[in-house]
């Protein structure tokens, strides 16, 4: 699976912004998806999980009920809306794929997946 991430950018704090991965692959609703992120001098963390069909969802405590993971298998496009932005959300983000049976559990760490693209930098000035 070949991701592209996009619409990272400055924000001030309190702000939204909306993240977008696109995947290029046939089978990408085959794929549970996630979001990672990494601060400068931090190691990579889970940020939001989202299983093959949008069903089920699982969100690190850090930005639960003020982000949004969402997928489009149609468009083969995976989304985090971003809301009420903090400055400790700075960080590039990246989008991860893991092809999965249907019944898989969302993984939350790095090594669950094994797609990764290209991080798109979110900077949340405060």
């Amino acid at each position: 699976v070949q991701l592209q991430a996009s619409g990272g950018g400055l924000v001030q704090a309190g702000g939204s912004l909306r993240v977008s991965c696109a995947a290029s692959v046939v089978t990408f609703s085959y794929n549970n998806m996630a979001w990672f992120r990494q601060a400068p001098g931090k190691e990579r963390e889970f940020v939001a999980a989202i299983s093959r069909n949008g069903g089920n969802t699982y969100y690190a405590d850090s930005v639960k009920g003020r982000f949004t993971i969402s997928r489009d298998n149609a468009k083969k496009m995976l989304y985090l809306q971003m809301n009420s932005l903090k400055a400790e959300d700075t960080a590039v983000y990246y989008c991860a794929a893991k092809r999965v049976i249907l019944t898989a559990p969302l993984g939350t760490r790095p090594v669950d997946y094994d797609s990764w693209g290209l991080g798109t930098l979110v900077t949340v000035s405060s």
